[in-house]
């Protein structure tokens, strides 16, 4: 089961990809979906804890259902993966609605969104990025926040697409839907400025509440089956709302320096507040800002600017960091205490005085440290919890939250993001993560595509085009074998600091070299049409003499085709394109029976298009005539 749940960010970034795809290939589609009750849940047998034991300790928030557990796999002995899906109160598979399964995947995050800081990471196995994975409990991701605000919005663009009025929803979910608006409905005002700790704890209650209140109900007995109806309009509305807090959170997470927050840190004070702060700058936090669709051009060149100005940026292999690099302090330097902290606590000041070292202990140069075997501070706090059996009972009860917090102010364990902020390899300080860097070039395309499609300045667009090609010259298939540190020609995991790039291996950064690859060449498919806009294209790629090209077509059969000097060949769905320069752009479509079609617009039909998508082989050829001034 544990593949159930994981990364977070991927849970909704992912899907959306795909969807947009779809509905991209084939519009209206989804919409199709919206009312047919095609789709089911996963019968997991984890439960999340409730919303308040959960604000009480948020790294102890699972618990695993060991009787479900064998249930569920006798099932599946008898009726296969069927088994492992929940049914209803009369035994059925239950089905929902598309519009329920987007519904479900959004309020799981929503009921989780703590204003101005991000989605709360208390599931124990949270982000992508499992470097970071000990943030788990007071760890806020924003990164996840950006791309839920990119869910989001394309949901509100194809909503109104379609013909339904109202979708049904389970009235379970009906209950979670209606309760997390109220919430957000009733605390609207407060986005008109900052929010203070106090409002911020209020809004993730009722958020937190809802989302555990279902989560409770489904626990303990099965669906009703009863579904209810919901307007696509009401939804329209929930999601401008919900867009309004998400950009609210970004705005608030945007750095002095113009980069953005990717995780902080939530921290529940006395009260009834949740105060926020802040981690160093990552390059995840970059991407995913990049990615979310929400920038201007003008926002977007800023960020990357800043960027290639920051301590993320690796001038040797010109390059980024997930992190910035840092020295990492010994443990005896780090366990000092500084003579004002103890001078402060009486608790403190005594024990050092009575000699007794169960908590703190004075060394011969005169500086104070933590007893050396504390791990944590639940070490400390047992400790303590053993010290107030003695005579300094009354020192421990009036001091215990002084020293707990001047521990914490020592080891900054609350900030541990994990392997991080420790190793030096891997996805650690001081490395480049290739997969990372891909996805920032990809995030960097589509802005350059978005400053196209809004008419922006050819001065912001070429500057961000900048940027786009000097990240792309920093992946490794652009360096030389003594640069790289490796066959340039494989995808690597990473590169630390004073080596090459290391763990060899199909990584995922592969896919998005591919999708920015395409971007380049202008291939977009919209409306159910292939489209070419090589606006990004640069001119030194067409060939500079006669060549031959060779590929494989839908047949499998390998095929060779003369190409012209000022040209240039590629294959979409293993179909031949070429480019030529013009004064006037053209397409001409070649098919399997000689005929052709030529058009002085840059697409093909729907139909010649689900042709070359089937790889049916009616299409066997594509030239494209392409304004030499359009290209960079």
């Amino acid at each position: 089961w544990s593949y159930i749940g994981y990364w977070g960010d991927h849970q909704i970034i992912y899907l959306l990809k795909f969807l947009e795809f779809m509905e991209d290939h084939a519009p209206g589609k989804l919409s199709s979906y919206f009312d047919k009750e095609r789709f089911v849940y996963a019968n997991v047998p984890y439960r999340i804890k409730a919303y308040l034991d959960t604000l009480k300790n948020p790294k102890d928030t699972i618990e695993f259902d060991h009787e479900l557990d064998q249930k569920i796999r006798l099932e599946k002995e008898s009726s296969g993966a069927d088994g492992a899906l929940l049914r209803d109160e009369n035994g059925n598979i239950y089905t929902v609605t598309f519009i329920e399964k987007i519904l479900a995947t959004v309020l799981a995050k929503l009921s989780n969104f703590i204003p101005e800081g991000g989605i709360w990471m208390n599931t124990q196995r949270p982000e992508w990025n499992d470097a970071n994975n000990a943030l788990v409990g007071n760890g806020v991701s924003v990164v996840t926040l950006c791309y839920l605000r990119r869910f989001l919005s394309f949901f509100k663009k194809i909503l109104p697409a379609s013909e339904l009025e109202h979708a049904g929803i389970s009235t379970e979910l009906a209950v979670f839907f209606n309760s997390v608006s109220q919430t957000l409905k009733s605390h609207r005002h407060l986005l008109s400025g900052k929010m203070n700790d106090h409002d911020r704890q209020r809004i993730l209650d009722g958020l937190g509440e809802a989302g555990s209140t279902y989560r409770t109900h489904i626990y303990s007995r099965p669906f009703s089956g009863s579904k209810q109806a919901v307007s696509l309009e009401e939804i329209g509305q929930f999601i401008d709302l919900s867009l309004q807090y998400l950009e609210h959170t970004i705005d608030a997470n945007k750095r002095p320096d113009h980069l953005y927050h990717a995780y902080n840190l939530m921290t529940p004070e006395s009260g009834d507040k949740i105060s926020i702060s802040h981690l160093s700058e990552m390059l995840e936090g970059q991407v995913a800002v990049l990615s979310s669709k929400y920038l201007s051009a003008q926002e977007a060149l800023m960020l990357l600017d800043s960027l290639k100005k920051s301590k993320l940026f690796r001038p040797d292999q010109y390059s980024y960091l997930l992190y910035p690099n840092r020295d990492l302090p010994g443990f005896l330097v780090k366990n000092s205490l500084p003579s004002a902290a103890v001078g402060q606590s009486t608790l403190l000041t005594q024990l050092v005085s009575d000699g007794n070292v169960d908590i703190i202990e004075k060394d011969i140069a005169g500086v104070h440290h933590f007893n050396g075997n504390f791990k944590n501070a639940n070490d400390l706090n047992a400790a303590l919890n053993e010290l107030s059996k003695t005579k300094y009972a009354p020192l421990v009860e009036q001091d215990k939250k002084q020293v707990l917090q001047i521990f914490e102010d020592i080891f900054h364990h609350k900030a541990f993001t994990g392997r991080s902020g420790t190793f030096f390899g891997y996805e650690g300080l001081g490395s480049i993560y290739w997969h990372m860097v891909s996805k920032l070039q990809l995030a960097v395309l589509e802005c350059c595509l978005k400053a196209v499609d809004e008419g922006e300045s050819p001065e912001h667009t070429g500057k961000l085009l900048a940027h786009y090609y000097e990240i792309n010259e920093g992946i490794g298939v652009h360096k030389s074998p003594s640069l790289y540190g490796a066959f340039p020609t494989d995808p690597y995991s990473h590169t630390p600091a004073g080596k090459g790039a290391q763990q060899p291996g199909m990584t995922g950064q592969v896919k998005e070299d591919i999708l920015s690859r395409f971007g380049e060449l202008g291939v977009f498919v919209n409306d159910g049409q292939l489209h070419f806009n090589p606006c990004l294209l640069r001119g030194s790629e067409f060939l500079e003499e006669a060549k031959i090209f060779e590929y494989v077509d839908v047949h499998q059969e390998h095929r060779q085709l003369p190409l012209e000097k000022g040209s240039l060949c590629f294959t979409y769905c293993q179909v031949p394109v070429v480019y030529t320069l013009a004064t006037e752009n053209s397409l001409t479509a070649i098919y399997k029976n000689n005929t052709s079609t030529t058009s002085n617009q840059l697409n093909l039909d729907a139909r010649a298009s689900r042709e070359i998508f089937g790889r049916t082989g009616e299409v066997v050829q594509i030239n494209v005539q392409i304004k030499a001034s359009t290209l960079r």
